[in-house]
């Protein structure tokens, strides 16, 4: 009997909290369609990206959508607060300390896919300018490259593993030299 007040908060926290963010992402729609979001994404080549992996929906929506399970979740934190039970506050309680590096990660993969995209773009013109034979591949590898280091550091940003990054950074370098020198070594032997 003590315990059923504070279900019963929990539910209309939670049904309110559906609510609030269902109003909330349709006023996020129609403010980004007054600023057409849209026709931006459509202009800087992002909303083509999006379309390329599968995702099918308008960047406004996909945003609006964002604003929604945001407000929503903090409304679940809110509702299972109200039930007062220590293991849920003391997992509430890591899970929002944790909650930053889940975005900085999102936000670095997104923004590694993007730098790929356009390091990948520009190896391919410059290659392809330059009379190279091989330009799609060498800009796939760049690509692809860009989008796995952004993942891994991803990864380490959500404390899985911490010491890849170094370890691949150190391995690339080093490859990087190796093949320095010895391309300085075979081809430059008489200057050597």
């Amino acid at each position: 009997m003590e315990f059923l007040p504070n279900l019963l908060s929990f539910l209309v926290i939670l049904l309110l909290g559906i609510l609030f963010a269902w109003i909330i992402k349709l006023i996020v729609i129609a403010i980004l369609k007054i600023f057409h979001l849209d026709r931006f994404f459509s202009r800087t080549g992002i909303a083509g990206e999006l379309d390329k992996i599968g995702i099918k929906e308008t960047p406004t929506k996909i945003v609006g959508r964002m604003f929604y399970w945001l407000f929503l979740l903090i409304f679940i934190i809110i509702a299972l607060n109200t039930l007062q039970i220590p293991a849920i506050e003391q997992f509430l309680g890591s899970f929002l300390l944790y909650l930053p590096n889940i975005f900085i990660a999102i936000l670095l993969i997104i923004i590694g896919y993007i730098l790929g995209n356009f390091l990948g773009r520009a190896t391919l013109i410059a290659s392809a300018n330059a009379g190279v034979k091989f330009a799609g591949i060498i800009s796939r590898v760049v690509k692809s490259a860009v989008v796995l280091l952004a993942f891994i550091m991803a990864l380490e940003q959500l404390g899985i593993g911490r010491d890849t990054v170094i370890i691949a950074f150190t391995i690339l370098f080093g490859g990087f030299v190796l093949a320095l020198s010895l391309a300085f070594g075979l081809g430059g032997k008489d200057i050597a």
